[in-house]
């Protein structure tokens, strides 16, 4: 019930918010022009980042008064690092989406962002593998600023089609949280339970469910790299929070091996697609002598469009890959292996098939069309029974003659 209240207060916050700031974009005009590589065809407001913001802050200040979560707020160095990086990275995306800013500067800024929510304690500090832990305070905050910013644009790459990036984080965060509660309750560590990964992961949900409503199909206002960029950083943040809440020395046995692997698999799970997206277009740009922060018309989203996709259809086969891929770790956690991998498995088929229907119907369309045409040359080509019939006549006169 805590977190469920901290999710509607940032649900509620961020929706209230999200008509206000569309009200003075439209009132103002404060939006881009289309650009050649958008999918809509309207000049759409780009500030949705700002209303998520101020959601962000909302249910912080909400989580800051409920007693559950005082060991989280009994260092607020961190609390307030999180919320400054995230006031800062929402500033740079705005920026970028009214003024088209150079690439080495937004990505210094998200270096910089990354650098000073590490430095103030939200940090690797362990990995699971045999109870690792990161040597060095410099090699954690080398590791920490590296996954941020990989997350940050992974997220900003799929930001391409209305209620895609909202979606998918809903899904995944909620995954995400549920991990945390099922291990915590597992193994009694109830500092893991009302923790800052909890919370931080509590608030994205809620924050992308105020938020979806003027972002749903046909959209009317787009988070922008404001909001791509903040949800990237609390995604990634969350998951590193974890490191250091979960006592990962009490996950003996051959049988718990996998779940002290979660919290590294499925953080990489749910951003399996973005980071997909993000590998490809980052090798396609170099490839082609080109900034790998040079826009295109070549991610994953435009190729389902392309392949014949509706905007919704392509936006739900998103949600349908990240919500098997997140779940289907969770089951590891609650059935057997084997059983997980099954259910793992025929997702992946279902979703491939979703994914291939527009091209499959082409296939079949154009099969179908090719026996058609063949049929129809045979019937121009073979003599009809009453050709035949006449034809026989006239050589049977031909011979009595």
């Amino acid at each position: 019930m805590t977190f469920l209240l901290i999710t509607l207060v940032a649900a509620v916050i961020t929706f209230v918010a999200s008509q206000i700031v569309l009200r003075l974009a439209l009132k103002h005009g404060i939006h881009p022009p289309v650009r050649e590589r958008d999918v809509h065809s309207r000049p759409t407001p780009r500030l949705g980042g700002v209303a998520m913001c101020i959601g962000l802050f909302g249910a912080f200040g909400v989580a800051a008064l409920v007693p559950e979560l005082s060991g989280v707020f009994a260092e607020p160095s961190r609390i307030w690092a999180l919320l400054a990086g995230a006031i800062a990275i929402c500033g740079i995306g705005v920026l970028d989406d009214l003024f088209d800013l150079d690439w080495m500067l937004k990505l210094g800024a998200q270096i910089l962002v990354a650098a000073g929510v590490a430095f103030f304690g939200v940090q690797i500090v362990s990995l699971p593998i045999a109870g690792l832990t990161v040597p060095s305070a410099t090699m954690a905050i080398s590791l920490t600023v590296l996954i941020i910013v990989l997350v940050m644009n992974a997220v900003n790459f799929i930001d391409g089609l209305d209620g895609l990036v909202a979606g998918t984080t809903i899904i995944g965060s909620a995954a995400f949280f549920g991990y945390i509660w099922m291990i915590s309750q597992n193994l009694g560590q109830d500092n893991a339970y009302f923790s800052l990964a909890s919370l931080i992961t509590s608030v994205i949900v809620g924050v992308c469910l105020g938020f979806l409503p003027v972002n749903w199909h046909p959209a009317r206002m787009f988070m922008g790299d404001g909001g791509a960029l903040m949800l990237g950083l609390l995604t990634a943040t969350s998951a590193i929070a974890v490191t250091g809440q979960i006592d990962l020395g009490t996950m003996g046995g051959r049988s718990q091996i996998l779940p002290a692997f979660i919290p590294v698999l499925l953080p990489l799970a749910i951003l399996l697609l973005p980071m997909t997206d993000f590998v490809l277009a980052v090798v396609r740009r170099v490839v082609n002598g080109n900034s790998p922060f040079a826009a295109d018309r070549k991610h994953l989203h435009h190729r389902l469009l392309d392949m014949g996709h509706s905007h919704l259809g392509a936006v739900l086969i998103f949600y349908a890959w990240t919500a098997v891929v997140s779940v289907g770790c969770l089951l590891f956690l609650i059935w057997p292996w084997w059983v997980a991998v099954g259910v793992m498995v025929v997702g992946f088929l279902l979703c491939a098939l979703l994914t291939a229907a527009p091209v499959s119907r082409r296939i079949w369309r154009t099969f179908l069309r090719v026996m058609r045409e063949r049929r129809a040359q045979r019937g121009k080509m073979e003599p009809t029974a009453i050709d035949t019939r006449v034809d026989s006549r006239v050589d049977s006169q031909g011979d009595s003659r």
